[in-house]
């Protein structure tokens, strides 16, 4: 393969993997959801560089191959002549299917073990690791049941060689097993609760989501299982602790644009629809339907110790400051952002189909009355740097309705089973400052009185890609929690509207009737 066409292979695989890790000998040196790159087939070579706060590298590419979820380049280091191995793997788990069936295997007999002890007087039945994809079950979670007499409690374990994500989301499908054992259980058991074990030291996002449920709807307990030990200790969910939160300083919009004021004029002549996102005092994105394709910032002139702005472009993580050898380069990517990047682009298109809950969000940003005009289109914030949760440090969008109230959406563009729960995470956060009046304080809402109520919340998604477990879970969420499901039509990319709510008071009058 000629240059160019390495550059093109290797810059649509990354395009389209921004939380893919790149893995050298072994050893993962970057994951690109916190780590930039740029690429470039200049002088008839292919040089792909990575670089985050940790490392930098240079690599060479000579020859790449795709095999699923990993493009595999043959790469030379700078100074040397051989070539070795570097992989680009979509996902975090790296084993292989025959290890990752193996520990599972182990867990189950270790977990059914321990349980057999600590529960004595009850009975395990039913323990299996088997993938049932018509109830969302994978073979990641060993499901059970531990029965008493005519009671019983759900089970559902997680061993800690799984990722972070997949243990945060063990609560998601523990709600879903719970709610089958209930169903197939009911003329023989009362299914009481869920009884779920997390590996040691890894329960913290887990125990502020139970914290949240309806504990009138079922008994939660949550359990530490350590394998080295085969010992449970069980978490104590109604103190939720210190909360992994923190605001940042919402900057003032209007001197930050003043201080970038040249960059976005520069680019508005080029895409005059481009819309201009403040990241912070020293930094703007520069985004088209939410994908964002250049940065201007403040940077160090290293021979003047002065600061100076430049700017860098470049679709999702990758990123090329902007100077007048590559200025060519930067006039294409716009134009053909441009050219693709509206509702009826091109749907086989990268630049198209990248970051569509960010393109959901830019229009739901533009008129948020669209989903309910009980909200106040005047402020709204997106993005906010504030949040800390299980696969994400953002929220989507923040905004209050027309009497004060504060009001969490949260986006999916494509049919998501932890919909629910991860918007639960970020309406926890926002009413955590809230009750401890921190949105003024660090500047959000200014001259806004913030009425004292609780936050709203909204679920926001296609209604054809709603993922059907989702009525289940919301059934399970406490009831001081607010919550509106809005399904949008599925031409959203030509305008958002509204197909059908759901709220807490029909989800339960549905469950009642049946």
């Amino acid at each position: 393969m000629d240059a160019e066409s390495l550059t093109r292979s290797v810059r649509d695989f990354l395009a389209e993997s921004p939380d893919a890790a790149v893995i050298e000998n072994g050893v993962t040196l970057f994951d690109l959801s916190t780590s930039r790159y740029s690429i470039s087939s200049e002088r008839g070579k292919c040089l792909l560089h990575f670089w985050s706060t940790e490392r930098n590298i240079v690599r060479r590419v000579v020859d790449t191959e795709s095999k699923r979820d990993v493009l595999r380049l043959s790469v030379i280091r700078l100074g040397q002549a051989r070539p070795v191995k570097l992989d680009i793997c979509r996902g975090c788990d790296r084993r292989s299917p025959s290890a990752k069936k193996s520990a599972r295997s182990v867990y189950q007999a270790r977990l059914e073990r321990a349980l057999a002890r600590r529960f004595p007087d009850f009975k395990l039945l039913h323990f299996s690791t088997t993938m049932d994809l018509e109830r969302s079950f994978g073979p990641i979670y060993t499901r059970g049941l531990l029965r008493k007499g005519q009671t019983a409690f759900a089970v559902l374990g997680v061993n800690e060689q799984e990722t972070q994500a997949s243990i945060d989301g063990s609560l998601t499908c523990g709600m879903l097993w719970l709610d089958v054992c209930r169903q197939t259980c009911s003329s023989r058991m009362v299914v009481e609760g869920l009884k779920l074990f997390v590996p040691a030291g890894h329960s913290s996002l887990v125990r502020e989501r139970i914290a949240l449920l309806d504990h009138n709807a079922a008994k939660w307990q949550l359990h530490q299982f350590d394998e080295r030990e085969d010992s449970i200790v069980e978490v104590d969910c109604s103190d939720r602790g210190n909360i992994a939160t923190h605001l940042v300083h919402c900057p003032d919009e209007s001197a930050t644009k003043e201080r970038f004021r040249q960059s976005i004029t520069r680019i508005s002549q080029l895409i005059p629809e481009a819309e201009v996102a403040v990241l912070s005092s020293a930094e703007i994105a520069f985004r088209l339907f939410g994908l964002e394709f250049a940065r201007a910032r403040i940077a160090h002139d290293p021979d003047s110790y002065r600061s100076t702005t430049e700017i860098v472009f470049g679709p999702g993580r990758e990123e090329h400051i902007l100077t007048d050898t590559n200025s060519t380069a930067f006039l294409n990517l716009i134009q053909q952002v441009a050219q693709v990047r509206h509702s009826t682009g091109p749907r086989d298109h990268p630049l198209f189909r990248l970051h569509p809950e960010r393109w959901l969000e830019s229009l739901v940003i533009h008129d948020v009355t669209a989903l309910d005009e009980r909200l106040d289109a005047s402020c709204v914030y997106s993005q906010v740097p504030a949040f800390s949760a299980a696969d994400r440090a953002m929220i989507d969008v923040l905004t209050t309705t027309l009497q004060g109230r504060l009001a969490v959406l949260e986006l999916k563009a494509d049919e998501d089973l932890h919909l629910p729960l991860q918007g639960l995470d970020y309406w926890s956060r926002v009413q955590w400052h809230h009750a401890r009046g921190e949105f003024h304080h660090f500047g959000y809402f200014p001259g806004r009185e913030l009425s004292p109520e609780r936050p709203l919340l909204f679920f926001v998604a296609p209604a054809l890609h709603v993922h059907p477990s989702t009525d289940t879970l919301l059934h399970y969420l406490s009831p001081a929690i607010d919550w509106t499901l809005v399904g949008i039509d599925e031409r959203w990319r030509e305008g958002v509207r509204p197909v059908f709510f759901k709220r807490p008071e029909s989800l339960h009058a549905c469950a009642s009737g049946r």
